[in-house]
């Protein structure tokens, strides 16, 4: 066990890593790498982010999945809750199913120690990094391909994962490719996309990296020296290792805004407009209240650039995606459209009626909520 086990460490405190809350993000291959390891070290609460479902494929090289879960089509994150909870019964898992740019709200990043990234996009990362800096809590990053895999460490104030791209990095940034995807043009080419062991690897640092996160006083007195700033590279098929420096931090980066003070207000994203303006003019005891949508945009309907006709979508703006919007099976080409968008609601919003999921808000996040005098973050708790 580990209370038995890891006592032996001079630096490791049983007590701080069962009370350690740990999101990973990316259920995949390094993220099962990962997930097992922080179980198997004793850390008893964990939140788990993912979008996916299991598939045959992902069975060669994750060990949490099963045959079963492959055949039913499971959320990777049931999957491999699932699997924590076999290792240790008394294992607190969060499941959230859903994109971490869209769906996870910053305040599952406020309740966590460290978040640890196994994602396998700029994006992804970007997004990671911005919530940890808007949250204050440091993240550890991993990425795979073949034979060859990376690991970093981002803690606010020293090392930020948007200043260390440049401008190509910040060109590619929205280009994502899933996982799954990537298995399947690689198998069709008779390619293996990654190998267990490198996932083991790379998920192993990972999670070493995280428990010097959470032995914080270890780690400031000398005893631990983390990855930030650093970068360890693997590259297996020649066995060679090397850590590069990697930090940067420009104090001009527009992602480093920490959100404080925040004020935990009882609403849920199942309010609608109405609600929600009411609690928080009765709260902040002002009328002229305006929410800023900084996650993103929304978008009532798409507007003919020539005729001013209209389709109605009433949607989050990242889910009209490549020019196309999807209509009741349809698909609609809106190349000669533009979109009526909101980035701010106010008392004159025109669908009071919507709730604030609909608007693409999701649960636990934090608003940025402003009045004719002030400017507050509001976390809903409801």
């Amino acid at each position: 066990m580990p209370e038995e086990v890891f006592t032996q460490l001079s630096w490791f405190r049983r007590e701080r890593v069962a009370q350690a809350r740990v999101m990973v993000v990316g259920c995949g291959a390094l993220g099962n790498e990962v997930l097992k390891n922080l179980v198997l070290f004793g850390v008893q609460h964990l939140t788990v982010v993912d979008f996916d479902h299991v598939e045959a494929p992902n069975l060669s090289r994750s060990i949490l999945f099963t045959h079963e879960d492959a055949d039913e089509h499971a959320r990777k994150t049931d999957a491999v809750a699932r699997s924590i909870r076999r290792i240790n019964p008394s294992a607190e898992v969060v499941t959230l199913f859903g994109d971490v740019a869209y769906d996870v709200g910053l305040g599952w990043f406020r309740s966590v120690d460290v978040v640890i990234g196994c994602v396998d996009n700029r994006w992804a990362r970007y997004c990671i990094n911005r919530q940890c800096m808007r949250a204050g809590v440091p993240w550890v990053d991993g990425g795979i391909d073949g034979l060859e895999g990376t690991a970093r460490v981002f803690i606010p104030g020293q090392n930020c994962y948007a200043c260390n791209l440049g401008p190509e990095g910040l060109r590619e940034m929205h280009r994502r490719l899933s996982c799954t995807n990537t298995i399947r043009i690689n198998e069709a080419a008779g390619r293996v996309p990654t190998t267990p062991v490198i996932a083991s690897v790379i998920g192993a640092v990972q999670a070493q990296e995280a428990m010097k996160l959470i032995h914080k006083e270890q780690l400031e007195q000398g005893e631990l020296t983390s990855l930030c700033g650093k970068m360890f590279c693997y590259e297996g098929q020649h066995l060679t290792t090397r850590t590069v420096n990697f930090r940067a931090w420009d104090d001009d980066c527009p992602v480093h805004t920490r959100w404080t003070p925040v004020e935990q207000v009882p609403l849920t994203n199942r309010h609608t407009v109405s609600e929600a303006m009411d609690i928080l003019r009765t709260r902040l005891q002002n009328d002229n209240i305006r929410i800023s949508l900084t996650r993103d945009c929304f978008v009532d309907c798409l507007v003919h650039r020539t005729d001013n006709s209209r389709i109605e979508v009433m949607t989050p703006k990242h889910k009209i995606s490549g020019g196309k919007q999807i209509d009741n099976g349809q698909q609609r080409i809106a190349e000669d459209y533009y979109v009526n968008e909101f980035y701010e609601i106010d008392g004159s919003f025109p669908y009071p009626e919507l709730t604030l999921a609909r608007l693409g808000i999701p649960s636990q996040d934090v608003l940025p909520v402003h009045t004719d005098t002030e400017d507050h973050y509001v976390e809903l708790i409801g």
